[in-house]
């Protein structure tokens, strides 16, 4: 098998050859954003929606990005022309560039773009997926809004990093964050929805979750298959007493709960509403007209 080509700022190289700087503060202070994103058949799913959120992410730290949106694009399908990928996770990062050892944006003249492209990943095994994963609630609040919110896509993964290591040492498949106030946030890297009642309840993101583009895409297929889909707190209380729980994300896709902290959620299978979930994201996933085609 070729080796995979990766894009730095415009060029592309070797896997084994792609390199920045130690002086690049993205690696220095988690400084910079990215966007997760996946291939479908020849088709970027809601690329154009990932690359409005980058952009949007990179306003908010004050990054400016120097290539436009339009270019965007074009480097990320012609990275996975490069590759030849039809099916890939496509990893997106923006940092803030190469400067010096002092935290002072101003030192960093130009922002570095990458853009990777590797066969499919997922978080969970299939079989895991088919059946459900065990998750638990992890003392690791999610950062406020006033803080280092995570409804910016940003490199300071810190904070899912630590909630991670809790549910590995645990032996559960994954962790739950709650926000500073104690209400369900989010996994450490995915939506969290419950249901209850035939309601599709999620999060708002003014608890510091991110606004994910599979979460929304989410909430329009449970309102069309007649689920109101809710954006509101949620408590523990609720969490364990749901009749089903899933979390979402690039990565993730729909990923159903069937433990959480020892409580087995609904009857311990994946649930019928999930299931009607699953069945339609995978035909929406795969229909060209929401994806963008590798040209």
């Amino acid at each position: 098998m070729e080796e995979l080509i990766v894009y730095i700022d415009g060029k592309f190289h070797p896997k084994s050859e792609a390199k920045v700087s130690v002086y690049d503060h993205g690696l220095l202070y988690g400084d910079g954003v990215f966007e997760g994103i996946r291939a479908y058949n020849n088709s970027v799913f809601k690329l154009k929606e990932h690359i409005e959120r980058l952009y949007k992410s990179a306003h908010s730290i004050m990054l400016q990005i120097p290539i436009n949106q339009e270019q965007m694009t074009d480097a990320v399908l012609n990275t996975l022309k490069k590759n030849k990928l039809k099916d890939a996770y496509i990893r997106l990062v923006v940092t803030r560039g190469v400067g010096d050892l002092g935290v002072d944006p101003r030192k960093c003249p130009k922002a570095t773009v990458i853009i990777i492209t590797e066969p499919v990943m997922t978080l969970h095994a299939k079989e895991k997926k088919e059946k459900g994963i065990t998750a638990m609630v992890t003392w690791v609040k999610r950062d406020p809004v006033d803080a280092t919110s995570h409804e910016v896509k940003s490199l300071n993964y810190l904070n899912s990093v630590l909630a991670k290591l809790e549910s590995n040492a645990a032996g559960v498949d994954e962790a739950i964050c709650l926000d500073k106030t104690g209400f369900v946030c989010e996994g450490v890297a995915e939506n969290i929805f419950i249901v209850k009642d035939d309601k599709v309840i999620t999060p708002p993101t003014s608890t510091g979750a991110l606004r994910g583009i599979t979460r929304n895409v989410v909430m329009e297929l449970a309102e069309k298959l007649g689920h109101p889909a809710i954006e509101r707190n949620v408590t523990l209380n609720e969490l364990f007493t749901a009749d089903e729980v899933l979390l979402t994300g690039t990565a993730a896709e729909i990923t159903p709960v069937k433990e959480v902290n020892k409580r087995i959620i609904g009857d311990g299978k994946v649930g019928p509403i999930t299931k009607k979930l699953l069945v339609e994201f995978d035909k929406i996933v795969r229909d060209p007209k929401h994806g963008t085609k590798i040209r």
